[in-house]
Formats: C-alpha cells, structure tokens, sequence
C-alpha cells in the first residue's frame, strides 16, 4: 500500500488481544498531532474493530496505516495473513454505523485490507 500527497503515519503490531486498544490510542494521539481533536470517538471505534477485524485472522502481526486528506482520515488495518477471503457481511455496515463515511475489504498478496474514511 502506498499513500502519497498526504499526512500518513503506520503502525505495526503483534496480532493479540491488547493490539486493537495500543492502535486506538495511537490513531488518536497522531490525529491530535495533526489538529484534529474532535474525532476521538470515532476514530477510537472504528480503529479498533478494524484491528480486531486484522487480529481474527490468525496472522503474526497487524499493521495500521493513517492518512488525511481535506478533512477526512483514512484508517487501514492489514492482517498480513495471505489465503484469506473477502470479509464477512456485517463487518461493513457495522463500520458504517460507527461514523464511516466509506469504507471496504480487499484481498491481496500481503493479507486482507479493511479501511474506514471518517470526516474530521
């Protein structure tokens, strides 16, 4: 994945129970650091279903990837575990319903991507 143009920062994890609290609070703080203090909630929410989402996968280790662009963020986990298929049906709407503004699955070589765009 490559993110150019924009503010971006990453985080790599191991895939575990505690992951998706460590990558909430960094999220945050990074958008803090980047002058968005009013998102703390959603951006709270939605990293961590994305993570939790990333560590169900069964991989090793999870990375987490944050950009922003005209006032929005856009938050990706990675499960880097390969073999898998697209995401179950709930996941999506339940991203939607946590302040998502878009969002999706994808499958590639290097694991399956689930992403959240969230207005800031």
């Amino acid at each position: 994945m490559e993110v150019r143009n924009r503010q971006a920062a990453n985080w790599t994890l191991e895939a575990a129970s505690w992951s998706a609290g460590k990558a909430s609070r960094a999220v945050v703080s990074q958008l803090h650091e980047w002058g968005y203090p009013q998102a703390d909630q959603a951006a709270s929410d939605l990293t961590e279903l994305l993570v939790r989402t990333a560590v169900a996968d069964g991989g090793k280790r999870v990375s987490v990837h944050l950009a922003d662009q005209n006032r929005q963020a856009l938050i990706v986990s990675l499960s880097h575990q390969t073999g898998l298929t697209a995401c179950d049906d709930t996941l999506l709407p339940e991203l939607a319903a946590l302040g998502a503004v878009s969002c999706g699955s994808d499958t590639a070589e290097d694991g399956r991507r689930v992403w959240a765009v969230l207005d800031l």
